[in-house]
């Protein structure tokens, strides 16, 4: 078995061990957070660790209201900026715990008095030993170039930070179910897959697209695609794909679509329509028993709750990384070894 596929398949052991590796670290971070009266985040990440920090900031939106921004690393790193993160929360989210840039920015905000976190699968990294509070994916050794296994941990633990933050027990009630849930995915997801896969041997490019708690799954489904398979993908909010880079979408060409229950879920099925009305071969992966005629579905499991999309998105995620992972194998493609991509890829 290649190195993707296993670390693939060992995300319900890794689902069912983050929370007692960070609940006191959480708890604790929280805790000081409030103390300081601190009402705003920044995350700091790079490429898919990025991805897990805007799940984390629909997340601290919906369940704590509280805002969080995005970093821009290079302004510290490349442009000597000097940004005045007082009174705010900051966390660097790096899966090897060594971004330079981000470190950066770590230690920018420590500058101003900031409260400071790292999420990371290495706890004796820079950025680890940097913070205030260190959280760890203790996800075990990922050697396959693209990540999987930290990729749902990360998201897992902005989870618990915004659960926490909202004092929202069913969430984190339910955030334990994701083991099951993603161990009854992997058993029936790659046989399915490979029932089709092979018409997209040849497959050059592609779009991926949801909203809301969906829209960093599309981005990541989309790099996970790419990377593996050197072909032209793109993640788009469905909001914005509304203004103008459905225009691209032809007749024939392959759009994916993240169609789960929440309150995105009739935003999914208008672009679902949308796109079969110009000929698209549309791919819908969805929790619901809706038909979706006309296009390939993709069922995962979901969840009976109020925002079900805070779950489903892990179902999507996974979804996605085995449909990179069984591309490879149409196109014969080995996805852990790469010309131009390394395991860590260190920006300054």
């Amino acid at each position: 078995m290649i190195n993707l596929e296993k670390e693939i398949r060992e995300q319900p052991r890794v689902l069912s061990e983050v929370y007692g590796a960070n609940e006191k670290n959480v708890k604790a971070l929280v805790s000081e957070a409030k103390k300081r009266g601190i009402k705003a985040v920044t995350f700091a990440a790079r490429g898919t660790s990025d991805h897990a920090a805007i799940y984390g900031q629909y997340l601290l939106a919906i369940e704590a209201g509280v805002p969080a921004g995005l970093a821009t690393p290079s302004a510290v790193s490349k442009y000597g900026a000097d940004i005045d993160y007082t009174g705010q929360l900051v966390v660097g989210i790096s899966q090897s715990g060594m971004a330079e840039d981000v470190l950066k920015v770590i230690e920018d905000a420590k500058k101003h008095g900031a409260l400071t976190a790292s999420v990371t699968n290495n706890e004796d990294s820079p950025l680890a030993k940097a913070v205030d509070y260190s959280l760890f994916c203790n996800a075990g050794k990922e050697t396959s170039i693209a990540a999987t296994k930290t990729f749902t941990s990360q998201m897992f633990i902005v989870g618990m930070i915004a659960a926490e933050w909202g004092g929202d027990g069913e969430m984190i009630h339910n955030m334990e179910l994701l083991p099951v849930m993603a161990d009854k995915l992997l058993s029936y997801m790659p046989q399915e897959l490979e029932g089709f896969i092979g018409k997209y041997k040849d497959l050059s490019a592609a779009s991926v697209v949801g909203r809301g708690l969906l829209y960093p799954v599309a981005l990541e489904g989309a790099l996970k695609i790419l990377e593996t398979n050197k072909v032209k993908m793109r993640g788009y909010a469905i909001s914005d794909f509304h203004h103008g880079p459905k225009a691209q979408i032809l007749k024939g060409d392959t759009a994916i679509v993240m169609a789960c229950a929440g309150k995105t879920f009739d935003d999914a099925v208008e672009i679902y329509k949308a796109l079969l009305s110009v000929g698209a071969d549309v791919i819908v992966i969805t929790d619901t028993l809706d038909a979706f005629d006309g296009a390939r579905v993709l069922r995962v499991p979901g969840l009976n709750a109020e925002n079900p999309d805070i779950y489903s998105a892990y179902m999507c995620a996974i979804t996605a990384q085995l449909f990179a992972l069984k591309l490879t194998e149409a196109k014969g493609i080995d996805p852990d070894a790469s010309e131009v991509l390394k395991k860590i890829t260190v920006t300054v």
